[in-house]
């Protein structure tokens, strides 16, 4: 046996040393069982090939001690899904916006394209992810319990949630919000050469007109569709396909509107020619270095509605591919609408 031997010493290594002799013992009854019976079993003595594959089969001296050790991390299962959770928001939260907004300046403003300092945004990740670790290693290693993890009650927990749901409240919060904005949109903003809001006169190009009837189309479409959901709470690849369609054509309207400078100038009883021609001028400019962001919020809508237009569609797959017979078995079909 003086493979076993050197076996049992090869484990010993690895282990710590107050368990060691506790380890080996055990270890070494259980092998020696499992030979007893592999012997019986044939009828005669192990070879040492024979040996060997046992051994093999039993794992590397430090697979076996690392069994038997007590289990290390820098951050535990019980913390890592809140965790990776936080690092998600970090990533969201500072990247991709800052990403985004970067991509916009690019198109739209060349001359800013050094808005986005690879080395600084590498520094913040990394510095953010450093400290977010320290923390979560230290409330792990230091054996701080989180005690509001000891007071959930399952009844409590918030009902299934259907994806494909739409809140009426939502529906009716964009019915309302949509009515006011006809309301003061057709008020204040009728197309015409000069729109007087406040007592000040602002002068448009001819192309608002044409701008307020599309915009007011696009606004009666949405109405439409969040009565549709108010009635029908629940979404289709229909429907789902109509908000996208409606959301970019009007963030791109939008966004069209800040690239085509509509508004020429603006006159008020109390506003000089050389305040008013900076005022315009001010204006126009912040129009203009609002178009890049209003461009990241016209992409983050097609995410968006793209994303939804997807769930719907998987949610119709899982639900569609299998549909139970009348005799009680499941058939799979293909589905498509």
């Amino acid at each position: 046996m003086e493979l076993l031997d050197r076996y049992l010493q090869a484990v010993q290594f690895f282990l710590p040393k107050k368990q060691k002799a506790d380890i080996i013992a055990e270890l070494s009854e259980d092998l020696r069982s499992q030979i007893e019976e592999k012997e019986a079993e044939l009828g005669r003595t192990l070879t040492d090939s024979e040996l060997e594959a046992l051994l093999k089969r039993c794992g590397s001296p430090w697979e076996v001690a690392s069994r038997y050790l007590p289990q290390r991390y820098l951050i535990g299962p019980t913390l890592f899904p809140a965790y990776r959770f936080f690092l998600g928001i970090l990533l969201l939260g500072c990247v991709v916006p800052r990403f985004l907004v970067w991509i916009g300046f690019l198109i739209f403003d060349p001359a800013d394209r050094g808005y986005l300092n690879m080395g600084n945004m590498l520094e913040t990740i990394v510095s953010a992810a450093f400290f977010t670790t320290l923390a979560f290693a230290i409330i792990e290693w230091t054996g701080i319990k989180l005690k509001l993890m000891d007071y959930w009650n399952p009844r409590k927990l918030p009902p299934v949630k259907d994806p494909n749901r739409i809140s009426r409240a939502n529906s009716l919060v964009e019915i309302g919000a949509l009515v006011v904005f006809f309301a003061l949109f057709f008020q204040v903003l009728w197309p015409g050469p000069v729109i007087d809001m406040f007592g000040a006169k602002i002068v448009l190009a001819p192309a608002w007109r044409g701008f307020f009837w599309a915009y007011t189309v696009l606004a009666m479409c949405s109405l439409a569709l969040s009565g549709v959901n108010l009635f029908r709470p629940y979404r289709t690849k229909s429907r789902a396909f109509w908000r996208l369609l409606l959301d970019v054509a009007g963030g791109a309207m939008f966004c069209w509107l800040l690239k085509a400078q509509l508004f020429l100038g603006i006159s008020a009883p109390n506003l000089s020619e050389e305040k008013a021609a900076e005022l315009t001028a001010l204006l126009k400019l912040i129009m203009a270095k609002a178009l890049p962001w209003a461009v990241v919020i016209l992409v983050a809508i097609l995410l968006m509605s793209s994303y939804r237009i997807f769930r719907v569609w998987s949610s119709d797959r899982r639900r569609n591919a299998i549909v139970p017979s009348v005799n009680g078995v499941t058939t799979s079909i293909a589905t498509g609408t």
